[in-house]
């Protein structure tokens, strides 16, 4: 079989399960059905790629980091042999343009790069060493050494808004790939023919590094239940998800009802607020005015760092903010939702917010086709924000509420009252240091990245990026699902006190034979230093 073949199948392990075609893929933009049909996996199918998981597991965690580092990179250059089949296939799955989609596929790919650069400067294992002190008075220190090993195998959802970067090959399969553990992903039910082919380009790289067919698998179908099988199977031991915050919740409460809890790193809810402060909003409303905008529409608002809520003080510059950004809102023209369902939650959102006597409409964007996306901008009183809960609620596509401010105390009040949040923006000049600063520890709080006269839309993949906040932004506050610093929510520290060395795994033993940083006492090692 072709890795550019889709044949509706399930992949599990190096298995094509094929049977009666249950679901079909929807072009968003006509609601036409794509051929083929696919295959909807049930318990059966979970059981299986579970054991072949947990067998896996212990072959593939003893990888050394170079088989490890190489497989990722094979991974990242089959999909890139996947060639226009890919982005093509996943334009008519989501309705995103073309150029979007092969932005991504970069992303995707670098990603795994990125992983791989880590895996082999010892990110996955993080070895620490501290030397024995028998002579140490009242009690001696053993001789201690540390490293990470993968939790286990991973259960990964794949999201709707990112068919590449948070799908079957996306950053929580990255992740967990290099921390060792095999993944067993549901695919998401929109792209499955997208998520075929990155399945096979996978299962293509696991062959072409001799790893057990275990380390990866792809569940294809439309229920609840499938998902809820698979986190509730004994096998796996962490899930990755990045969705809607009642998808997240529902993981989280069967993973912990288990009789062995797992932990569940969700990424589910955030409206990512945004602060004007008053000498920025004065010296150029109207150009924050059009790079809110750009921010806004991008992608109808499909992304979970989307610019939500804005927050200024009432007066002159405010009013010039709005009718510059009403008016770039009203010529912005309606785009295609990623699904019916996605369309229909957008509308049902902006209509709880059109029906609420607090808020005034500013402007709505052109009309347009099926399971379109209508800009839309809104405006209350931070009293009322304060007040009502609704209207903190996300609503997920190109829609926005602005809340205005009558002083800096209203303003630190309603940052107070926020949610947690993937992010939170500071518009900001000199003149405005005084207000950010008793803004920060309010934002730090609330938010897993601050940025300054930017745009949150945008999430760069390298070392200091945090994509991840308090809840309900995530699950877990201290996680963080892009970056490098993603691998640690699937790895466990292991110590192993005064063991022989030739028992000690190869990145804690004296000599060092994987050439690994380490920090003996607290130190970048010195070359020969833990020699015993």
């Amino acid at each position: 079989m072709a890795m550019t073949d889709i044949t509706g199948a399930t992949l599990i392990g190096s298995r094509d399960i094929s049977g009666e075609a249950t679901f079909y893929a929807v072009d968003p933009s006509s609601g036409a059905a794509l051929e083929p049909g696919f295959h909807e996996a049930g318990a059966a199918e979970v059981v299986q790629a579970a054991v072949l998981a947990a067998e896996a597991f212990p072959l593939y965690r003893a990888t050394p980091p170079e088989v490890r580092a190489a497989f990722l990179e094979a991974v990242a250059a089959n999909i890139e042999a996947l060639g226009e089949t890919l982005v093509t296939r996943a334009a008519h799955e989501t309705g995103l343009p073309v150029a979007r989609l092969t932005g991504e596929r970069g992303r995707t790919t670098g990603q795994l790069r990125l992983f791989a650069s880590w895996v082999r400067a010892g990110g996955a294992d993080e070895p620490r060493l501290d030397s024995p002190l028998p002579e140490r008075t009242p009690l001696p220190r053993a001789d201690l050494r540390m490293r990470h090993i993968g939790l286990g195998p991973v259960a990964v959802f794949g999201a709707s808004n990112f068919p590449l970067a948070f799908s079957v090959a996306g950053g929580d399969t990255a992740s967990a790939l290099a921390a060792g553990c095999p993944v067993i992903v549901k695919g998401h039910p929109a792209h499955p023919g997208t998520s075929e082919l990155v399945g096979r380009a996978i299962r293509a790289a696991v062959v072409e590094a001799g790893l057990p067919e275990g380390v990866f698998s792809l569940l294809t179908g439309t229920s609840n239940d499938l998902g809820g099988a698979l986190v509730a199977d004994p096998c796996v031991k962490a899930v990755g998800f990045t969705g809607s915050r009642t998808g997240g919740l529902a993981l989280c409460r069967i993973a912990a009802s288990r009789p062995e809890p797992i932990p569940v790193f969700a990424e589910m809810s955030s409206i990512n607020p945004v602060f004007l402060l008053p000498a920025a909003l004065e010296a150029r409303a109207e150009a924050l005015a059009t790079g809110f905008t750009a921010s806004l529409t991008m992608g109808a608002g499909q992304f979970c760092t989307n610019p939500g809520l804005v927050i200024a003080m009432a007066g002159a510059a405010l009013d010039r903010f709005l009718a510059a950004a009403g008016s770039a809102v009203s010529s912005a023209p309606a785009a295609t939702m990623l699904t019916p369902g996605i369309a229909g939650a957008y509308g049902r959102g902006i209509e709880v917010l059109e029906g609420r006597a607090e808020v005034a409409e500013i402007a709505h964007g052109n009309e347009g086709g099926p399971n379109s996306c209508r800009p839309a901008l809104f405006v209350t009183e931070a009293a009322a924000f304060l007040r009502e809960p609704v209207l903190s609620h996300e609503v997920f596509g190109a829609s926005s509420l602005v809340v205005r401010c009558t002083d800096a105390d209203e303003m630190r009040s309603v940052a107070g009252a926020l949610e947690g949040q993937l992010t939170a923006t500071l518009h900001l000049d000199a003149a405005d240091h005084a207000l950010a600063a008793t803004l920060l520890p309010l934002l730090e709080d609330k938010a897993g990245r601050i940025l300054a006269n930017g745009w949150p839309t945008g999430v760069e993949v390298c070392h200091a990026m945090v994509h991840g906040g308090p809840f309900p932004a995530t699950s877990d506050p201290r996680s963080t699902s892009v970056g490098t610093l993603a691998i640690r929510r699937f790895l466990r520290p292991v110590c192993y006190q005064d063991l022989p060395d030739e028992l000690l795994p190869a990145a804690v033993q004296a000599g060092n034979p994987l050439g690994l940083p380490r920090l003996i006492d607290g130190k970048p090692e010195l070359s020969g230093e833990a020699q015993r």
